[in-house]
């Protein structure tokens, strides 16, 4: 069994959501949005990131985080200002001894919804769909729970491949 968090990251909102993982099973734990008041100076909103997903790792005791990479934004000062959430949350992951793993958008949005160029609702729909939940997150967490997802399947995948015997046919035996 293991507990991933998942980090959609952002210097306003950043999205976290945690699932369990046992075997080929997969638990909702939880999600949400860490709000960061628009007043703060950058360095006051990822020291506030970095607290929240400290305080995220203390509660839930994930064993392994997930994170999606910076994706060229529309300006060059966006994309630096995601770098650095992102780099804010991974230093609270990484202080608690978490294993991190990062993932492109695409192949994110390709693992849960079967297409890389999915938009945000698709997403939403297929994390509540495949975590069985009452009704679709909110944008931020959802994309953090998809971006836990694609890490699940993935080392569900490599573990998979480890024990295969050969390929025949094109396929594991």
């Amino acid at each position: 069994m293991t507990v991933i968090l998942g980090i959609d990251p952002g210097s306003r909102k950043t999205g976290y959501g945690l699932i369990e993982r046992a075997g080929s099973k997969t638990r909702y734990i939880a999600s949400g949005v860490i709000r960061i008041p628009t007043e703060l100076a950058l360095p006051e909103r990822l020291k506030e990131i970095f607290l929240a997903v400290s305080e995220i790792v203390a509660q839930y005791h994930p064993v392994e985080m997930a994170v999606e990479q910076v994706f060229m934004a529309k300006s060059a000062g966006s994309a630096l200002k995601l770098g650095q959430a992102r780099g804010a949350a991974i230093v609270a992951g990484m202080s608690r001894d978490l294993a991190v793993f990062e993932y492109e958008a695409r192949k994110v949005k390709q693992s849960v919804v079967g297409t890389g160029a999915a938009d945000k609702l698709q997403v939403q729909h297929m994390v509540k769909t495949l975590l069985n939940l009452p009704r679709a997150p909110q944008e931020d967490a959802a994309d953090a729970l998809a971006v836990a997802l694609c890490h699940a399947n993935t080392q569900h995948n490599l573990i998979h491949l480890t024990q295969a015997r050969h390929f025949r046919r094109g396929r594991l035996v």
